[in-house]
């Protein structure tokens, strides 16, 4: 008896055992199958979405040119309620946080349609849609070759700039005192991410200038025309006013302690040639446009970039 008393129950254990085995595998085929049609629903759901928002931008005359070479689910968007920031792009995860207002309805579900922004909202989107085209030129690589050759123009612009125009920058300590300034030399991190922001607040400004613009015609702005001046005008003020400034988080965590963001000086604003760089690889500016644009600015704007090794000879 004893021995049967033991035998009994190690085969009761191993028929459980198996079982459970059993009903484990069966579950989580079941799950598979009911998760797979879900995954694919969502990327369906991302191209759809997507798609109607490259619709809306085309009818709004709004820049595509750097929208059309982002995948259709490359962008993980999100809605909160911000209050200390309007938005934020995080590249490691490709997420785009932005405020509840640019959800549809405020629901915090799906972004609102275009059409329904303000211009405000618009430069704020388009801002991080940048960053999120940056990040993705980052992570892909784009090779010598391909139909995106303006992307692969553009991101070698940015590391040659990166070097010779981010590397030592005019800071303003104290944002309200533009005209205090000091000289910090960046860290790779730091003046990426300078160049970075710096880019984003010019193509946030392209577009919500353009719809700022009283409109003669129906006509992208970009492409020439009647209201084409008009917009090289307030272009030359906001260089005049020094607006296209970005900013740093600093690495060292002592100036961090002192300040969560370092913002460019009035001199280390944007370029008038990565402005051109940006206006003709990324926003699809004509090239007549651009040319015309240069001319009205004349010589005394143009910057010398010099690398790291031309300095020291």
């Amino acid at each position: 008896m004893w021995r049967l008393s033991v035998v009994l129950p190690v085969r009761m254990k191993c028929v459980t055992i198996r079982f459970l085995l059993l009903w484990c595998c069966w579950w989580m085929s079941d799950a598979f199958v009911e998760a797979a049609p879900q995954s694919h629903q969502e990327r369906k759901s991302a191209h759809q979405s997507w798609a109607r928002l490259l619709a809306e931008a085309e009818r709004l005359h709004l820049p595509m040119k750097f929208l059309l070479v982002l995948p259709p689910d490359f962008i993980n968007f999100e809605f909160d309620e911000l209050r200390t920031y309007a938005a934020e792009y995080h590249p490691g995860e490709h997420r785009m946080l932005l405020n509840r207002s640019l959800s549809l309805n405020a629901a915090g579900r799906v972004l609102k349609p275009l059409g329904g922004m303000t211009h405000k909202e618009l430069e704020v989107l388009y801002h991080e849609l940048f960053h999120a085209y940056m990040d993705y030129l980052m992570v892909r690589g784009v090779p010598l070759g391909e139909p995106e050759r303006g992307s692969d123009v553009l991101l070698r612009a940015a590391k040659e700039y990166q070097v010779c125009r981010y590397g030592e920058v005019m800071i303003a300590p104290i944002v309200q005192r533009m005209d205090d300034v000091e000289s910090r030399y960046l860290t790779e991190t730091e003046s990426w991410e300078a160049l970075n922001e710096t880019w984003a607040v010019f193509v946030g400004w392209v577009v919500w200038s353009q719809l700022e613009l009283p409109r003669q015609t129906g006509e992208s702005v970009f492409h020439g025309g009647q209201d084409a001046h008009q917009w090289i005008l307030r272009f030359k003020r906001a260089f005049e006013n020094g607006e296209f400034r970005g900013y740093y988080v600093p690495e060292e965590p002592g100036e961090r302690r002192l300040a969560q963001k370092r913002y460019l000086a009035k001199s280390a604003q944007l370029s008038l040639e990565e402005a051109f760089v940006i206006m003709e690889q990324a926003l699809g500016f004509s090239n007549d446009f651009v040319k015309m644009a240069d001319v009205s600015f004349g010589p005394a704007w143009r910057s010398t970039c010099l690398t790291g090794k031309e300095r020291v000879n």
